[in-house]
């Protein structure tokens, strides 16, 4: 089967390895579609903290049964997505439900090899049906699902102003989830392709672009008051470190993004708002129906998949998922 591999920061292999055989509970997959995440561009870069060499990426995946256990609820034909979070189940974490910060987490395609394959087995515990939706949705709800999870962890309510630092997919999935919920909503970034999207496509109320009056339109945005909640998808030390300021008082400071640095902030400035601070990690069985309960009903936008590639041209045309000029929001492989 082919199997692309990222053998070293910036350089991707083509090889041909053997169709894996599925050990016991788990559940073989022809892989169909695997969506292109920030996390698998790090990789690419050599800027993800988690992660050893050589590594097969790819953690956002929808499939076909190709072969399941005995007595499994799935079956050979079955269209399936994949929770990419593989944990333990026994973990203080998982103890309390919280799967996604699990002690002991593999994730595809970071700790374990992921998806850039044409056959992957996986414990069947991790594998869903996916009915209702497309393999092109069912690809993209992983992403989808850590904005729901960072917009059910700061208990977003209607009416509520919410900041989103950061118009990648992760915090466009923050903006989608925030105004299903009923929130005024503010995306900023500094690409203008960006923020015109999330205006265009996802309907967010407002959008500032990063520069020199940035905080002073947020302020009048609010009637200096600011947000109650802000939510940082940069994935950037420094921007981690500023959005403290655009939080209200009394409000919410939610970092989706993982950086691989040391982060700090004003600590007269934290505790003048009284501000509860939320790292949001991952996603639970919970968001990821949320998110097809959303799909299902029509309120995600079709326009956040960009771009396509077929896996055979992935080591020669990746490198141009990285280019902003390309617009890329969401790419996905097709196997």
């Amino acid at each position: 089967m082919l199997t692309v591999v990222c053998e070293t920061p910036g350089t991707l292999r083509a090889l041909d390895r053997p169709v894996p055989s599925p050990a016991d509970g788990e559940v073989l997959l022809r892989v169909k579609r695997v969506g292109v995440c920030g996390t698998d561009l790090h990789i690419f870069t050599g800027n993800q903290p988690y992660l050893n060499y050589p590594r097969v990426m790819g953690h956002e995946l929808s499939g076909i049964v190709e072969q399941a256990p005995a007595g499994s609820a799935l079956s050979k034909g079955d269209v399936v997505y994949v929770m990419p979070y593989l944990s333990c189940g026994h973990c203080v974490a998982c103890r309390q439900g919280r799967t996604n910060c699990c002690v002991n987490i593999q994730v595809l395609g970071v700790h374990r090899d992921g998806a850039f394959t044409e056959y992957l087995s996986v414990p069947q515990a991790f594998v869903h049906k996916a009915d209702g939706v497309s393999l092109d949705q069912a690809a993209m709800v992983e992403f989808l699902a850590i904005g729901a999870h960072a917009v059910r962890r700061a208990q977003v309510r209607a009416g509520q102003r919410v900041l989103v630092v950061g118009a990648g997919p992760i915090g466009m999935a923050a903006m989608i989830f925030a105004k299903l919920r009923g929130a005024m909503v503010t995306a900023l970034d500094s690409r203008a392709d960006r923020l015109a999207f999330a205006t265009k496509q996802l309907g967010v109320d407002a959008s500032v672009a990063l520069g020199d009056t940035d905080e002073a339109q947020l302020a009048a945005l609010t009637d200096n008051e600011f947000y109650d909640v802000v939510f940082d998808a940069t994935g950037n030390p420094k921007a981690m470190e500023r959005g403290l300021r655009f939080v209200a008082h009394a409000g919410t400071y939610v970092l989706i993004s993982v950086v691989a640095a040391n982060i700090s902030f004003s600590d007269p400035e934290f505790h003048k708002r009284e501000t509860t601070l939320l790292a949001s990690r991952n996603a639970t069985t919970e968001d990821f129906e949320t998110v097809l309960d959303a799909m299902r009903a029509g309120k995600i936008p079709a326009a956040l998949n960009t771009h396509r590639m077929a896996l055979a041209d992935v080591p020669k045309h990746f490198k141009t998922l990285l280019d902003p000029a390309a617009g890329v929001v969401k790419a996905i492989v097709e196997c």
